[in-house]
């Protein structure tokens, strides 16, 4: 069967890899055939070539394992040993091995759930990062009648300022060096600002800090000093962004002053959350029209990560489908 890997940066090679024995999995674990993957932010430094910390990412110039690195897929159960799951099922959710450019995934049952049938593939795989977004919404205060500031508007970062605003934020402000005067108001932000995090947050008056920052750049460290420094009294400041780094500096002195709180976090509850992501999205029907902008075959998977890395001001979400 086809699968895709990674042999230097920037570099995809398509090979053969055996069929998986459906007798060989284990308990909770689902066989699916691939429909549609989403390529995510934190799926383009494994692109660059840089060495992640999956098992296996051993190889010389790239990590070289079938499928790697993409998580977010739709697929067809073909055999199931997950209750929740049964052959036929169309679901969505995580690809667990990071080994999601495969014709046939090997993925944990729990980290899968039924979609809105409606849907096409590439829709669905929307609703596997909206359901990362749902989840940190609902660690952060009660965002009614609050003020928010969204840092990054990409694809993650425009779900965020969406959902912010669905739960009533008072004032969405979305902050990036890309041109997103057009779609940022589509996504709920009422303050659309083209500059960087840094240049923003050195411009911004005492009075305006927010209640709420939400980094959603990652791989870098200088972006959560910025949120932490965009933040008012008594504010919140969640790290969504993938770190690159074991450690970040963190300005204590202004966590204790401003009286902060600093949380950050992986989703859990998988499939409660897809679910939950299923009927956000039925509940807001032309969100998953707006956010999927491209679309490419598998065998287009280079060009499709080649898009992926160019800030282009159009693109938000790319899928790639059977």
């Amino acid at each position: 069967m086809w699968s895709y890997r990674l042999v230097a940066p920037f570099t995809f090679e398509k090979i053969d890899v055996p069929q998986c024995d459906p007798g060989s999995l284990d308990d909770g674990q689902v066989l699916l055939r691939f429909l549609a993957a989403g390529i995510c932010g934190s799926d383009l430094p494994a692109f660059r070539g840089v060495r992640g910390r999956v098992p296996g990412d051993t190889g010389a110039r790239a990590a070289e394992l079938p499928g790697f690195p993409v998580h977010e897929i739709v697929g067809e159960v073909i055999v199931s040993r997950h209750p929740a799951h049964r052959p036929g099922d169309r679901v969505v959710g995580w690809a667990s091995g990071f080994d999601g450019l495969t014709e046939c995934v090997v993925a944990d049952g729990d980290g899968l759930a039924a979609h809105d049938e409606s849907l096409r593939p590439a829709h669905a795989v929307a609703l596997q990062p909206l359901a990362c977004v749902l989840y940190a919404v609902e660690q952060l205060p009660q965002l009614s009648g609050l003020r928010v500031a969204v840092l990054g508007q990409g694809s993650i970062g425009l779900l965020f300022s969406y959902a912010a605003k669905a739960a009533g934020a008072a004032h969405v402000t979305g902050v990036d060096p890309l041109d997103r005067d057009t779609i940022g108001p589509a996504f709920g932000v009422d303050t659309v600002v083209r500059a960087t995090s840094d240049r923003w947050v050195s411009h911004l008056p005492p009075q305006d800090r927010f209640d709420v920052v939400i980094e959603a750049v990652g791989h870098q460290v200088a972006t959560l000093t910025h949120a932490i420094d965009a933040a008012g009294f008594g504010g919140t400041v969640f790290y969504f962004g993938v770190p690159d780094d074991d450690s970040y500096p963190v300005s204590m002195r202004t966590m204790l002053r401003n009286d902060l709180t600093l949380k950050s976090g992986v989703t859990m509850a998988r499939r409660r959350v897809l679910e939950a992501a299923d009927a956000f999205a039925r509940a807001h029907p032309g969100l998953l029209d707006r956010y999927l902008t491209h679309t490419f075959g598998v065998e287009e998977v280079q060009a499709a990560f080649e898009l992926a890395s160019r800030p282009v001001p159009e693109r938000i979400k790319i899928a790639i489908v059977a």
